[in-house]
């Protein structure tokens, strides 16, 4: 904003310079092109302003975000907004991950995540974030894995999050997320895993969700569950993990089907208040890992012949009754069988541990304490790395000298503790220059290397002993990343409550001889093995069962960026080179980027003075009120977050309250818009002389201080697409759909016939159809609206306005797309869609169908009663029938073949004079409906309010009101 003249001349001679040193690095900058490359497009302007409003709502107290607010996203590598490489079909590129693990954020999650239309993986792991997920995450239907375990989350899931076509993993693990699981998470057709554990989930396990075809890993552990275990869930065909410890079932069973789980690896329902007996699990041909510990469980234990994949068996602390089974000998993998605590009989079965050959890596604990066993089948030779407890048993009454430690008090703690792999490495820790370290992995030669280092956690592992699983862990992760075997350190695992299993990995670059002993990663490959931590893409083990990563530390070397290669070395006149060269580069884009902005200045300050000069005294209007920014601001608590209503393109709605209590919505324009500039203007121009009751009134406007703002009259039952959601509460009646579409003609009809001149909206939907407080239609948003063409000296004027082609997709006029000719024939289409909506609920685009052609093979083919919504309850079907014919005859791909408004009205109050006198109630208070209006009178000139009689005065027609008339 410049005051002064001087101001002014001091803008000039800046630009003049930067000019000046843009030519002297002009040839230079062309003949760089190899070095710094051509940027393919730029990010998405509204992803731009939406990754600035999710910040605005973030507290990033260590600073990881500052360069959000340097040049484009997707060029300026923002950090953690990843994009896809290239423009995508509208010539922008897009954001497709947002990647901020553990760094520290706090705050809230902003709604405008909804604005990022391509993302693919949304990652907020790991931070301090509170309030509740926003349901407009529903709206990104690109979205593969939402990732949001590990902060302080609270409130319900939104039912929106179960309409993410394309979502595979969803991790909402360790919040304080209440509330019930939303049956419409049975939509969710490709997910693969709900990790939902450690919330406070509530309520019945939807039985919907068996229907989900895909669900590998259903982790609901710790949380707040009841009712009964759903026999549904057995129908899942792909689930290999059901993990639903510590909720509560109070008094249920387990239900038998879950014995036909024939891909299941893992069963966990501990401390889950169950009764009744054991069922069957012989028909579990893969179940590795079996806890029902902690329960009302009776009866005796199923004889029959379990898996041989056992590694864990844990029924402790039930009331099972009769003997130890014999097949519990003859499982090969097994580490751990826990039956403490109930009342078993009989004897111990040596076998259990003299029919098992244990290597040194491998263990066998038993926990048989308090039970009612009485003697051991056999002599008590147990090897060394056979752990046995007997404690609370007959067996231990007798002070047998052998039993002596058996017989002994423990711990509790059974599980393992914090161990260190890999020690026989050939070489030992030496002397390295930091931050390099020997690698411990090389069994050829001994090299100073610098690991990643990285967090690493089993979440549900099929075992309760890691070290019998080390090397094939090895094998699997270091396969899964595409690297050497040698190239992986595991420095440290510990056993977590769970269980699972917290590991501290190193990875080291392969040796390679010519670098001097020093070797380290290219930052490639560190970003492509980041990639495959962060993007899921290594392969999932059953064995193994999900992951999640920690933290993904680099070593100072590799913030530093100035290595490229894998041998960590570069040459003195290279390194020189790039420094020279990186100098010339930010020297020359900072003198460019500089011009842009002193010309995006001067553009501003000639385009703001003009308007300040001239857009004022031309929007003085009688009628409507100029606010200013302290005004407004004081109605809506300063635009506090908790007043706005609704979003668009143009920018935020908010409900505000005006110093005489007057109750408003504030349209204001998002900064640098200008477009919204545009649309401003005109809607204040067209709407500051339309007066109808079925068109949103303009009251005032407020452009100072940079802001533009446009005042309305408050709309309280907001638009009507949302009365036509599925997840609206209050249902629409025919008969009160019928009103709506009858009120959304007459106000389009005005814009058509009355206003002078004529109006095309151009912008005709559902959400710009508003319902006031009586739910009276009512058309808004006139920013794309253009004037129809003005007739010229001999009284002719042109059907059209050329025009380019806008709107919004499944409500444009296929003619107008494809010819740019813009009529009120295109409008017709647009409230045409409107209608199908009202008959059928459905949206004009969804999954890619299209609601004009879903109706039009409905109708065609007998079935049209198939499509009508069904909330609506019973209506006359003749009604409907002509009302869908009337809808489809409006949305004909060819001008000539529609209706006009006049004739659309015509043929709506027509319907209203069909519709039964039980449902005129319902339609009594609408604009005095169907019986009690006069019958339009066709006209070869324009129509005049044609749905009323003649003897209306004047300024009934200009205010909209229409009287009640006696029919003729």
């Amino acid at each position: 904003m410049f005051h002064n003249s001087a101001e002014f001349c001091i803008l000039r001679m800046s630009a003049s310079r930067a000019w000046t040193v843009g030519a002297v690095f002009l040839m230079w900058l062309f003949g760089s092109s190899l070095l710094i490359g051509a940027q393919d497009g730029i990010t998405d302007p509204i992803e731009v302003q939406a990754l600035r409003d999710i910040k605005s709502t973030l507290i990033d107290t260590n600073k990881n975000l500052s360069n959000w607010n340097r040049g484009d996203p997707c060029t300026s590598n923002w950090t953690g907004v990843l994009c896809f490489n290239t423009s995508l079909d509208d010539g922008y590129r897009h954001v497709r991950e947002l990647q901020l693990l553990n760094m520290n954020l706090t705050g809230s999650l902003s709604p405008e995540l909804r604005r990022l239309s391509r993302l693919e993986i949304l990652d907020f792991m790991w931070n301090g974030l509170s309030g509740s997920i926003p349901k407009e995450i529903g709206n990104i239907t690109s979205l593969k894995l939402l990732l949001l375990n590990g902060n302080h989350l609270t409130g319900p899931l939104p039912e929106e999050l179960g309409y993410l076509p394309n979502l595979d993993r969803i991790q909402i693990d360790q919040n304080n997320i209440s509330g019930p699981i939303p049956t419409s998470f049975a939509n969710l057709n490709k997910t693969k895993h709900f990790h939902m554990n450690n919330n406070s989930i509530s309520g019945q396990i939807p039985p919907e969700l068996a229907r989900l075809p895909y669900l590998v890993h259903f982790l609901l552990d710790n949380n707040n569950l009841s009712g009964y275990l759903p026999p549904e869930l057995s129908k899942m065909p792909n689930l290999t993990i059901l993990q639903l410890d510590n909720n509560n079932f109070n008094g249920t069973t387990i239900p038998d089907s879950y014995g036909n789980m024939s891909k299941l690896l893992k069963l966990s329902l501990r401390s889950c208040s169950l009764q009744g007996p054991i069922p069957d699990l012989s028909r579990m041909p893969i179940l590795a890992y079996l806890d029902l510990s902690s329960n009302r469980l009776n009866g005796t234990i199923p004889t029959n012949q379990l898996s041989q994949n056992m590694t864990t068996i844990d029924l402790s602390n039930n009331e099972l009754t009769g003997s130890i089974p014999a097949n519990f000998s003859s499982l090969p993998n097994l580490q751990k069988l826990l039956l403490a605590n109930n009342s078993l009989n009989g004897s111990v079965l040596s076998s259990l541990w003299q029919n098992k050959t244990l290597n040194a890596t491998e263990s066998l604990t038993l926990d048989l304490e308090n039970n009612r066993l009485t003697n051991i089948s056999d002599s008590i030779n147990l090897p060394p790395n056979v752990t046995l407890w007997l404690k609370g048993n007959p067996v231990c009454i007798n002070d047998n000298i052998n039993l002596r430690q058996q017989c002994a008090s423990r711990s509790d703690n059974v599980t393992g503790s914090q161990s260190t792999t890999n020690s026989t490495a050939v070489c030992q820790p030496q002397s390295c220059p930091y931050p390099y370290e020997y690698s411990p992995t090389s069994n050829l030669s001994c090299f100073c290397a610098a690991p990643l280092l990285i967090g690493y956690r089993l979440k549900s592992p099929g075992f309760s002993d890691f070290p019998p699983y080390t090397i094939r862990f090895e094998d699997y992760l270091t396969s899964g990343l595409d690297l050497d075997f040698q190239q992986l350190y595991i420095d440290s695992f510990a056993w977590e409550e769970g269980p699972r299993l917290k590991m501290y990995l190193k990875l080291y670059p392969v040796y390679n001889a010519t670098s001097n002993s020093r070797n380290m990663f290219n930052m490639s490959e560190v970003q492509r093995i980041r990639r495959m931590f962060t993007g899921w893409l290594i392969p999932d083990s059953d064995i193994f069962g999900p992951y999640e990563l920690l933290n993904f530390n680099l070593l100072d070397i590799y913030n530093e960026g100035t290595v490229t290669t894998s041998s960590g070395g570069i040459s003195t006149g290279a390194l020189i080179g790039i420094v020279l060269g990186g100098i010339a580069v930010a020297v020359t884009l900072s003198a460019v980027v500089t011009l842009l902005i002193l010309r995006v200045r001067l553009r501003n300050y000639h385009a703001i003075s003009k308007r300040r000069h001239t857009s004022k005294a031309s929007i003085k209007i009688d009628g409507v009120k100029s606010f200013t920014y302290t005004e407004l601001a004081m109605a809506t608590n300063n635009f506090n977050i908790s007043t706005q209503v609704g979003q668009g393109g143009y920018g935020k709605v908010y409900r505000g309250i005006l110093a005489d209590g007057m109750v408003v919505a504030i349209k204001r324009a998002q900064e640098g818009s200008l477009q919204g500039e545009r649309e401003f203007l005109t809607e204040i121009q067209l709407l500051s002389r339309l007066h109808h009751r079925n068109l949103v009134s303009l009251i005032g406007y407020c452009d100072e201080e940079g802001e533009q703002m446009l005042v309305y009259e408050f709309m309280s039952n907001g638009t009507l697409r949302d009365h036509l959601s599925a997840k609206s509460k209050e249902t629409l009646s025919f008969a009160m759909r019928l009103r709506l579409a009858f009120g959304s003609a007459k106000g389009i009809l005005y814009l058509h016939t009355e206003a002078d001149p004529p109006i095309f909206h151009r912008d005709i939907k559902a959400s710009n159809i508003l319902l006031d407080s009586k739910f009276t239609a009512k058309v808004a948003d006139f920013g794309l609206s253009r004037l129809a063409p003005v007739p010229d000296v001999e009284g002719a004027a042109p059907a059209h306005v050329s025009t380019v082609v806008k709107g919004t997709p499944g409500y444009l006029d296929p003619e107008y797309f494809l010819t740019h000719k813009l009529t009120d024939k295109s409008d017709v289409y647009s409230l045409g869609v409107v209608f199908l909506e009202l008959l059928t609920g459905m949206h004009p685009i969804s999954h890619g169908k299209n609601i004009v052609r879903e109706v039009n093979l409905a109708y065609q083919s007998g079935m049209i009663f198939s499509v009508i919504d069904g909330r609506m309850g019973s209506y006359p079907s003749e009604c409907v029938e002509k009302f869908v014919a009337l809808a489809l005859k409006s949305c004909q791909d060819e001008t000539d073949s529609r209706p006009s408004m006049a004739d659309v009205v015509r043929e709506l109050e027509n319907i209203c004079l069909m519709m039964p006198e039980s449902d005129m109630g319902v339609s009594e208070s609408i604009d005095t409906v169907a019986g009690k209006m006069a019958p339009v009178t066709p006209s070869s000139s324009v129509v005049k309010n044609p749905y009323v009689s003649s003897d209306v005065s004047g300024s009934d027609l200009v205010s909209g009101v229409v009287p009640t008339i006696t029919p003729r």
